[in-house]
């Protein structure tokens, strides 16, 4: 009998390819979200892909009764994967409290059904932004944790020390965080991928777009970082190299025996800056960006990318696509996107 996952926000950019890479891999997929920041036409994607269409229920999770009514609809549910989180961080900056409301009460409310039922296991989708600015690079899982430079990443912060006390109290229960560095890139298929409602807060769309001529050009933020051209470095890792990464981390559960928690980092091992990605992205698309030198922007860091060993030695994963492959996939996206959806 298939086991089935219950997936939060899994009709969001990273969530729609986790369920899909879930799909492939022959569990019952359940997909609770809002669809706040996604469309419902995200499950038809998902379906032409993998032939499958998973079990949807629209639900704030945030709301305590509303994600109670929609755990008990579900009594099959064997492990969650929570994506579930608003998560830019530059309108974090200016709207503070609506990230700490939004990103730990849903955190919470699931963990309280978590603790009264069958549920086992619990997979958070975790972020790099819990380092801050390291002293050290690459971050290994055993870097210390600086205060984040940014609302949202203090919401990851919070939610793993929420994580490690609630299996503290619940030792039969196990969990792990993956702390993504910088997803990026689109389904190979093109039927899915990042789409930001309204003004793109991260660089790929905002690149895709200003090709595609819905923005006039793009804004570099920054150009006098301690780095070798002077922007911004970032791991950049394909999304669906961390949508696989969670079907690894949910069969992993099942192997814990000794401890009922651990932590993941998922990247590529390497740092790209901005205007290395920029020229990444003419070359593979053939498109001349148009782009202008900005001031920082508030709550970015200088520079962070990922020792990945733990992960690749542990779970069994790693990256299979390159920069290029990325981009591309999020050029072909963005076409077809504009085509079909518009």
């Amino acid at each position: 009998m298939p086991k089935t996952i219950l997936v939060t926000g899994g009709t969001g950019y990273i969530g729609s390819h986790t369920v899909v890479e879930l799909i492939k891999s022959n569990f019952n997929v359940v997909v609770f979200d809002n669809l706040s920041n996604s469309s419902l036409w995200v499950l038809d994607g998902i379906e032409q892909i993998t032939g499958i269409r998973p079990t949807f229920e629209k639900v704030d999770l945030s709301d305590a009764r509303s994600c109670k009514k929609s755990f008990e609809k579900y009594p099959e549910i064997e492990s969650v994967i929570h994506f579930a989180a608003f998560k830019a961080v530059g309108k974090s900056v200016q709207k503070p409290l609506m990230y700490y409301q939004n990103n730990l009460d849903s955190l919470m409310n699931v963990l309280n059904i978590i603790e009264t039922c069958s549920i086992s296991g619990f997979v958070f989708s975790s972020s790099c932004t819990v380092y801050g600015q390291p002293d050290k690079l690459p971050v290994t899982e055993n870097s210390p944790l600086k205060k984040p430079e940014s609302p949202y990443g203090k919401t990851k912060q919070f939610s793993e020390e929420i994580i490690f006390d609630f299996l503290n109290a619940n030792q039969h229960k196990k969990a792990l965080s993956l702390r993504y560095f910088n997803p990026i890139g689109a389904h190979e298929s093109a039927l899915i991928g990042e789409l930001p409602l309204g003004v793109p807060n991260n660089l790929i769309p905002f690149i895709t777009q200003t090709a595609y001529g819905l923005r006039k050009e793009l804004s570099v933020y920054g150009s006098d970082y301690n780095t070798p051209d002077g922007t911004a470095v970032r791991d950049y890792i394909h999304v669906v190299d961390i949508a696989k990464a969670h079907v690894s981390a949910v069969n992993y559960l099942e192997k814990m025996e000794t401890e009922n928690y651990d932590i993941f980092n998922l990247g590529t091992g390497r740092g790209n800056s901005v205007l290395e990605v920029i020229k990444s992205f003419e070359k593979v698309s053939r498109q001349k960006l148009q782009y202008k030198i900005s001031d920082r922007r508030a709550g970015d860091i200088e520079q962070v990318w990922a020792d990945c060993t733990k992960a690749n030695q542990t779970l069994g994963w790693k990256t299979e696509h390159t920069l290029d492959d990325a981009l591309l996939s999020a050029w072909k996206w963005e076409k077809y996107y504009r085509t079909n959806h518009q």
